[in-house]
């Protein structure tokens, strides 16, 4: 039985990850981490018995400890770096959302832990940190995303000199069949009505801008070392190819299941054996047809910026990120509207910054930085 530490346990990936476990037992929850759904924490608490947790502030700490004196509870991020830190070999499966994510995986991999990653930040802001860092502790990164962890799966046994292009899929999300002209009246439900994932509220929202498939080509660009010109993107209503990958024979192999993240949660969690799932079984008679369609930049313009901000080195994507993360947080608020979303990502690339010694505090202080100003011009 090996050991997991789960950060994110109460979030839509976390909690699909403590169902599996349920069912097959090959892990010990050893450790959780958790935000504000305290109740539902202290019930993972009470069902798997973590030998140590995370939360975010000192006050739910003391809470926590007069109801489970024998557990370890960290805060903050000192607690942070202890909690992905410690002394016990295990899996860390990152689940968290936003930048704050690549603080844990940096101190999970330097404790030489091996990484199953949903955390899109970790190598959007931290890519090169990331997996240079990975390479020198001997550390494996093991993709959650579906389309990722499909990649994953195609490219096993094969040589990827033969790889001539990786194709990402993507839905399209909630808003796809409105115009540009539309996209100025959308309200914030609509924009979480997604029509074929059940995800957290900012990957919902990411989905409506396609930004969440800018950060995927980001990711599968230093998660596989491939060429930017080797990375495409194709709309695919309907969620069932998750990826392609196109040999240099002009074969494609296509990764098909229905859309839920159990499968590919399972299959980082069980690798390299495969367990069956409660997803059904793919009734191709059924689905009849499988569509796909060119993306239009020009509807969907955070995408195109993500191919550019990759030419220009890692404070660009620090800001493509950050920007992204604080909009995103301000339209959930109610603080502005969903194009204006695009307009604060956009116009935070286009600013220059310095070059920097490429550093986890260097990134994390800019990222900072970012936020901190988009959230002063719109409080």
């Amino acid at each position: 039985m090996r050991n997991l530490y789960l950060l994110g346990a109460t979030g839509s990936i976390g909690t699909q990850a403590l169902n599996i476990i349920r069912k097959n037992q090959d892990y010990r929850v050893l450790g959780i981490s958790f935000y504000n759904n305290i109740s539902l924490g202290k019930e993972i608490i009470k069902e798997f018995k973590p030998e140590l947790v995370w939360v975010k502030d000192e006050e739910i700490k003391r809470d926590l400890e007069k109801e489970f004196p024998k557990v370890k509870i960290y805060f903050g991020k000192e607690g942070m770096i202890d909690f992905a830190s410690y002394k016990k070999p295990g899996l860390v499966l990152n689940a968290l959302t936003g930048s704050s994510g690549l603080l844990p995986t940096y101190y999970a991999i330097k404790s030489k832990k091996d990484i199953l990653l949903a955390n899109k930040e970790s190598l959007v802001i931290g890519g090169k940190l990331i997996i240079d860092l990975a390479r020198k502790m001997k550390v494996s990164i093991f993709p959650l995303d579906s389309e990722h962890n499909s990649i994953y799966q195609l490219l096993r046994k094969e040589n990827k000199e033969d790889v001539k292009k990786v194709y990402l899929t993507a839905s399209g999300g909630a808003l796809r069949d409105k115009n540009r002209e539309e996209l100025k009246s959308v309200t914030k439900a609509e924009v979480l009505n997604h029509p074929n994932w059940k995800m957290g509220d900012k990957i919902t929202v990411d989905s409506a801008t396609l930004i969440n498939k800018g950060f995927e080509v980001i990711e599968a660009y230093h998660l596989f070392g491939l060429e930017l010109n080797q990375i495409d993107t194709v709309l695919h209503r309907e969620s069932i190819v998750h990826a392609l990958v196109e040999y240099k024979d002009s074969t494609v192999l296509a990764n098909l299941s229905y859309p839920n993240m159990e499968i590919p949660i399972s299959y980082a969690l069980s690798y390299p054996k495969r367990r069956k799932t409660s997803v059904a079984s793919l009734d191709l008679g059924k689905l009849k047809s499988l569509n796909f369609e060119k993306i239009d930049y020009e509807r969907y313009p955070l995408l195109k910026l993500s191919f550019e901000v990759l030419k220009k080195g890692e404070a660009k994507q620090i800001a493509y990120s950050a920007s992204n993360e604080a909009a995103v947080n301000l339209f959930l608020d109610g603080k502005i509207s969903f194009l204006e979303i695009e307009q604060i990502v956009i116009e935070a690339v286009k600013k220059d910054y310095p070059k920097f010694e490429i550093s986890l505090d260097n990134i994390l202080d800019l990222d900072l930085e970012i936020k901190k100003e988009i959230y002063e011009k719109y409080k």
